[in-house]
């Protein structure tokens, strides 16, 4: 539906948007511009806590920026936002302001990045009902100046609640990548995963399949904690990709938790490379998807 900006003459000097009825601020207009200059939004999302999808979201948003695209990160886990640890951002960092109502993206390894982290204390618990986590989303997503960026990948909290949904109605997904381990049960979540996203209409850019295998760092040998294929055969229930199989590696988690993941830590190792093969593959499958338009067209006129 297109929006008309006109002068209004109960609140002069201010230009607002008229959706039919009622106005809203020119805020939401320099929303929708700012969004207009992200080519792609993509989730991580998984349908249950554990299986390691932040750590996997950060490797792959560093992975597409070493491979030479413009990048942003959005931390939408309101609850448990980890992404400034992972990144290795001082818990002090705050992002600047422009103007009292927009923020600016805190940088990082060369990516863009917003998160709950950067707005309250590690202790400062989020006791919020949905709306409000939602409406805290909405924010961060629409207000922060992102700049031109080839993609911008969300770092989803698990589940299929509020977040995901408010998601779906505030931005243009170009497509979500499901994580899971080879778990049943994790499986079983990652189902509910992949149709909630069908029922909202966005494409599943493919699964990874995380914690795969378990490798002796004394003797090399190998173990399927979790099960066996279960990504291959999930994906193959739904028709889609399977991106990649990572292992269960005390490395992803000690280099996480000290702020310098793999892709950064060691690109060049067999884990490295993994990440950055799993990140050309989203990447590729983004060039049969129509890139986002931001929210819809902003026509102005003197009416």
């Amino acid at each position: 539906m297109p929006l008309t900006v006109r002068q209004d003459p109960r609140v002069e000097p201010w230009i607002v948007v008229r959706v039919g009825n009622p106005y809203t601020s020119l805020l939401q207009v320099r929303s929708l511009l700012s969004m207009n200059d992200i080519k792609h939004i993509i989730a991580i999302a998984s349908g249950k806590g554990g299986v390691g999808k932040s750590t996997t979201a950060v490797n792959l948003a560093l992975a597409m920026q070493a491979a030479g695209h413009r990048i942003g990160l959005l931390d939408a886990d309101i609850y448990g936002p980890s992404q400034q640890i992972m990144l290795g951002i001082p818990e002090e960092t705050r992002p600047e302001q422009q103007g009292g109502q927009f923020l600016l993206p805190v940088e990082a390894h060369g990516i863009k990045t917003m998160s709950m982290g950067y707005l309250v204390t590690e202790r400062t618990p989020m006791v919020w009902r949905g709306p409000m986590a939602g409406g805290a989303l909405a924010q961060m997503l629409e207000q922060t100046l992102w700049g031109e960026l080839d993609v911008l990948v969300i770092d989803m909290p698990p589940g299929t609640g509020d977040i995901q949904l408010t998601l779906s109605q505030k931005a243009t997904l170009s497509g979500a990548v499901i994580v899971t381990t080879p778990q049943d049960i994790a499986l079983l979540d990652a189902r509910k995963g992949i149709e909630m996203f069908r029922k909202v209409e966005v494409p599943i850019l493919g699964v990874v399949e995380n914690m795969a295998v378990h490798i002796c760092s004394q003797c090399g040998h190998q173990e399927h904690v979790f099960g066996r294929e279960g990504g291959d055969r999930i994906a193959a229930d739904y028709g889609v990709p399977l991106l990649g199989s990572l292992p269960l590696a005390l490395s992803i988690r000690e280099q996480t938790d000290a702020g310098v993941p793999t892709v950064i830590t060691e690109p060049e190792s067999a884990i490295g490379r993994a990440f950055a093969e799993i990140a050309n593959r989203v990447y590729s499958g983004l060039q049969d998807v129509s890139p986002q338009q931001g929210g819809p067209q902003i026509v102005i006129s003197d009416d």
